[in-house]
């Protein structure tokens, strides 16, 4: 029996738990003090702190803009996966899929570049929310649809994408990626610039 590429659930429970603990950590902060600035409860951030939740990507959303980092980010520090250097094959891009929405993530780029490229496969009637603060250290961020629809809510904007359309998105704001099929997936790449 082949393995299954992407990490499983515990292993990747445990990877973010880690990366988490040691992220609020190196910045002093108290349990309490990063609830405050993410809007997560304390009981929530001690769960996944602990392995004993998994986080959803909208959680993960809100937990990493405190720490100045993109998800992508918090989760590329979490899987340290991929080897150094500058070609990261496609057997060896990092995966992790959203326990909340089935949404799968791929680490298109190589750890630490920059313009950073992710590819995600929305199942049909997902929705995965973030708040503004998850871009707030970033110049930059394209969405480019490579298949199906995206219904992308930018503040008070939504943006409908067909399969090849790209969109260039403006100063950070409460966003949400939604995928309107009701029996499709929607696979697109978003690229973040950081300062």
């Amino acid at each position: 029996m082949q393995d299954d590429p992407i990490a499983t659930a515990d292993e990747a429970t445990q990877q973010l738990a880690t990366r988490l603990k040691t992220e609020r950590e190196a910045r002093g902060w108290s349990i309490a003090e990063l609830a405050e600035r993410s809007g997560v409860s304390r009981a929530m951030i001690s769960k996944v702190e602990r392995g004993e939740a998994s986080p959803t990507a909208a959680l993960l959303g809100r937990l990493s803009g405190p720490f100045g980092l993109t998800v992508s980010a918090l989760l590329a520090r979490a899987e340290a996966a991929a080897p150094g250097g500058v070609v990261v094959r496609v057997a060896e891009q990092a995966l992790w899929r959203d326990p909340g929405t089935g949404y799968l993530r791929r680490m298109v780029s190589p750890p630490g570049a920059n313009p950073e490229l992710v590819q995600v496969e929305l199942p049909p009637g997902a929705r995965v929310p973030y708040p503004a603060a998850s871009y707030a250290l970033l110049d930059g961020r394209c969405i480019w649809l490579l298949e199906g629809e995206l219904l992308f809510h930018e503040g008070a904007r939504t943006h409908r994408l067909a399969a090849g359309d790209c969109l260039a998105l403006g100063l950070p704001a409460d966003c949400a990626y939604e995928n309107p099929s009701a029996t499709q997936p929607c696979r697109y790449v978003v690229a973040v610039a950081r300062r």
